[in-house]
């Protein structure tokens, strides 16, 4: 029977969890950029639920349809779309957007964010 040890497994998640809050800060700078050079309350990144909604309305699309992200599997398809529409509205290519947007998020949201690319406002659908 082996026992482990309740420090060592706090001791082991410590580098994990600083990673994580490190990745999240950095999403929340790079989304509340974004919302700036499109017009939208920078501090909206950093209210649940109304950042999504207004990520959404930037990419062009109802912002309601950010509740299809609650059903299992939809959310996939639908995450996928929203990032390809954002990069749209940022003069990006769909492979650019797919890949930086979707595959590598991190470096692709901050790309838009402090990149000189400029927002185009997309036809609402």
């Amino acid at each position: 029977m082996e026992t482990t040890d309740p420090a060592a497994v706090a001791a082991a998640s410590v580098p994990g969890t600083i990673f994580g809050l490190i990745v999240g800060v950095l999403m929340i700078v790079a989304l509340w950029k974004i919302f700036q050079k499109a017009g939208e309350p920078g501090w909206a990144s950093i209210i649940p639920f109304y950042n999504t909604f207004t990520l959404f309305k930037i990419a062009g699309l109802n912002p309601w349809l950010f509740l299809l992200l609650l059903i299992p599997f939809v959310n996939i398809v639908v995450a996928i779309w929203v990032a390809l529409k954002l990069g749209a509205a940022f003069g990006k290519s769909g492979v650019w957007s797919f890949f930086l947007l979707v595959v590598f998020s991190l470096i692709g949201w901050l790309i838009l964010g402090f990149g000189s690319d400029s927002y185009r406002k997309p036809v609402t659908v």
